[in-house]
């Protein structure tokens, strides 16, 4: 098999057009915003239609800059959705919810596959927001570990 490396204005709409289509889409992530549970380059996600997308959730969305992140939902204010990766330390991004092209469903980790929608997934990503203070000394951690 070969591999295809497409630049993300390519590669995001495409995926966004089938994620509309109501194609499940697999794809691996790049970057490390989303360390611990995401490692960019090592790791895949199975992404799906955002039906009704909750606190919680990490989805695939598309910024007003027109940036795509894979963030997870921090809060939900009215029409606008609140983004943080989980290995950022500040800095949110704000989104609408049509902005929103598809949820994350599964995390594939080095062969295992992960639902990140169980209520055990989503009560870890609780404990990492409220662990927030103490994350730079965590990831710090996890880098030299992993």
């Amino acid at each position: 098999m070969q591999r295809i490396v497409l630049p993300n204005d390519v590669l995001l709409p495409e995926v966004t057009r089938l994620l509309h289509a109501g194609e499940t889409v697999t794809m691996k992530v790049k970057g490390s915003s989303m360390l611990p549970f995401i490692t960019g380059e090592r790791d895949s996600v199975v992404l799906c239609r955002a039906v009704a997308p909750k606190t919680g959730d990490i989805v695939l969305a598309r910024l007003d800059d027109g940036r795509y992140v894979l963030h997870r939902i921090t809060a939900i204010r009215g029409e606008r959705f609140t983004l943080m990766g989980d290995g950022n330390l500040y800095g949110t991004e704000t989104c609408t919810r049509q902005a929103i092209a598809g949820q994350a469903i599964w995390v594939i980790k080095e062969g295992r596959t992960l639902d990140c929608t169980t209520p055990a997934q989503l009560r870890k990503a609780k404990l990492w927001k409220v662990l927030l203070p103490i994350r730079r000394y965590l990831l710090a951690i996890y880098k030299r570990v992993c």
